[in-house]
């Protein structure tokens, strides 16, 4: 609150001073140290008594190493999905116990637990997974050591499809009804998870796969239509697809329709995915174009199966093409293209 100062650059009157004055942090410097808003501190403490055990005269905080401690546990544990107040209690009894580190109180959930939880947080999530939560704690606190561990926990425990579906997606699409909702604000937390996110999903990848090698036939293409710039859900795809050991090639954001024909008819895919997020970027005459695309010999020749990808083809009529209704369903509808053993369709 405004009525209590931080204190911050203000003199210390003279005089003797206690043995850990020299240690003693305002709330400024504390902030910084763990990468939380004084605003957040003053909150904590209003709500939680999460406060110092010491005050000058003029009712400026100063935190003790205890008290940083303390605050230092609630922060781990708010990032793993904890709610605030819980997680204060915990941090306050261990403090009181005395060293041997922080424990989850009873009936809290483990955050690699398919748990979910309505508590509220700092962003619009509902009910999800307790990791969401955890995540978009880290996330707004651009907190980025502890976004990449459970990006990376994630995807270990819940395998890549569910990570994707269930822990990335409806945290990216909270940071996005935030951003929305609050001007030119939280922008900053996006971009860090978005990033965060692509370096996940690229960790995951398996290399690709030759064309020709195994299943004998040619590679799926990914791609942005020319103007997509967003490409998370198809690195995620791309990384799918390579846990089933299909051959794909990834050519990312905005590919032109010069560089998108050439490498069809170069690569001779088995399907390509267009992707297109925004309905001014979805052009269905670009996908008629690319499903038209044919090789091979004279009588035999192929096209590619086209996949639309994306909300900018709702309400798009694409016929004959395929219109996944989930990522699980692209990954299964892809796979059986090649269980089929004609992954390309006949000219």
């Amino acid at each position: 609150m405004n009525d209590i100062p931080d204190g911050e650059g203000v003199q210390a009157r003279p005089g003797p001073a206690a043995p850990d004055t020299a240690t003693r942090l305002t709330t400024g410097a504390l902030a910084r140290r763990l990468g939380v808003s004084p605003t957040t501190l003053r909150s904590w403490d209003r709500r939680y008594g999460i406060g110092p055990a010491v005050r000058t005269d003029g009712r400026h905080r100063r935190w003790t190493p205890r008290d940083v401690a303390v605050l230092e546990s609630m922060c781990r544990l708010t990032s793993t999905g904890v709610p605030p107040a819980e997680a204060a209690r915990a941090a306050k009894e261990s403090a009181a116990m005395g060293p041997g580190g922080v424990s989850v109180p009873p009936g809290v959930p483990e955050p690699a637990t398919r748990a979910r939880s309505r508590a509220a947080g700092a962003l619009p999530l509902g009910d999800v997974r307790q990791e969401c939560r955890g995540l978009a704690r880290a996330a707004v606190r651009l907190d980025a050591p502890a976004v990449e561990e459970q990006l990376a926990a994630a995807v270990e425990t819940h395998g890549l499809a569910v990570a994707w579906q269930e822990v990335m997606v409806p945290t990216l699409h909270a940071v996005g009804r935030k951003w929305a909702s609050s001007g030119d604000r939280y922008i900053e937390v996006e971009h860090l998870l978005s990033w965060h996110m692509s370096t996940a999903l690229r960790r995951c990848t398996s290399p690709p796969a030759r064309q020709g090698d195994a299943l004998g036939a040619g590679p799926v293409l990914l791609a942005c239509v020319p103007g997509e710039q967003h490409t998370l859900a198809l690195e995620a795809l791309n990384a799918g697809l390579g846990e089933l050991g299909l051959p794909t090639r990834m050519f990312g954001a905005a590919v032109p329709v010069e560089a998108l024909t050439a490498a069809v008819d170069r690569l001779g895919p088995a399907a390509v995915v267009l992707w297109a997020q925004s309905r001014s970027t979805a052009s269905l005459p670009l996908a008629r174009h690319v499903a038209g695309a044919q090789w091979g010999v004279k009588g035999a020749r192929r096209r590619p199966v086209v996949m639309l990808g994306g909300s900018g083809w709702i309400g798009r009529s694409g016929q004959g093409m395929l219109r996944p209704t989930s990522f699980r369903d692209a990954l299964d509808t892809l796979a059986g293209l090649y269980a089929a053993g004609s992954p390309t369709a006949p000219a």
